[in-house]
């Protein structure tokens, strides 16, 4: 039998398929060193949206509870006590990611509140709801993925 159709010509085939491996490799590369520069931008990104609404709902505490009272339907507990609960998650749980301590779980308890708030909140709009989408989205790749090299887990061992 006959292999000399089987192989590529040298020099042709095979150059080009080394430089694209090399390049694609290379590409690789660079967006594994970037990751981390990645993780750490979804963090403060997520901690920033939930941290600002949840010192909207301190600030302006008599606002808050009529909310819960009227406007969201938080299942199982009291307005006033949904209302304490949910306002100390937005103020507690994005300190645990800016800093990258317990990430994954305070992703994934912000994941859970972000569940219960859009479906609290049925006047939800389409808008609304996507931004709720990307923020649960970016909770769960930080809780599979870790916080990252930029946290304190990975500082004290915790992740990998």
């Amino acid at each position: 039998m006959d292999n000399t159709l089987a192989t590529p010509p040298s020099g042709v085939g095979t150059t080009v398929r080394e430089r694209a491996v090399r390049c694609y490799a290379g590409f690789a590369r660079v967006l594994d060193t970037l990751a981390p520069l990645y993780l750490l931008a979804a963090r403060l990104y997520v901690a920033k949206v939930f941290m600002l609404s949840g010192w909207l709902k301190f600030s302006r505490w008599d606002s808050t509870l009529a909310l819960f009272e009227n406007e969201y339907h938080v299942p199982v507990l009291s307005p006033h006590v949904a209302a304490v609960l949910g306002t100390m998650a937005e103020l507690g749980l994005p300190i645990l990611l800016v800093f990258g301590v317990g990430t994954r779980a305070g992703a994934l308890a912000l994941f859970a509140f972000n569940i219960i708030a859009v479906i609290s909140y049925p006047d939800l709009s389409p808008a609304g709801l996507k931004d709720h989408v990307l923020w649960g989205a970016l909770m769960l790749m930080i809780a599979f993925f870790g916080p990252g090299r930029f946290s304190v887990d990975r500082l004290l061992g915790l992740d990998r």
